[in-house]
């Protein structure tokens, strides 16, 4: 019987952003919920602003943008 062997390519999570790059996604990200708990969007922006918010959160935490991968584009000094 022959093996039957699956590769499957994963995808390295690098830190492709700088510090400021990061520190400014999160206070955006942080100011746009909250906006959103003081109730300053109307209610077919919310769920829009909440998705980019929540993306802009992750990046910054994790130091890690997709796009930023995508495009061979880093805001960090290690390259």
């Amino acid at each position: 019987m022959g093996k039957c062997l699956v590769k499957i390519r994963t995808m390295e999570m690098k830190t492709n952003m700088g510090l400021l790059d990061r520190a400014l996604r999160t206070l955006l990200a942080i100011a746009i919920l909250l906006a959103y708990i003081l109730g300053i969007f109307n209610a077919s922006a919310e769920l829009a602003l909440i998705s980019i918010a929540g993306i802009l959160l992750w990046t910054g935490i994790f130091g890690f943008c997709p796009l930023y991968m995508a495009l061979d584009i880093r805001t960090n000094r290690h390259r």
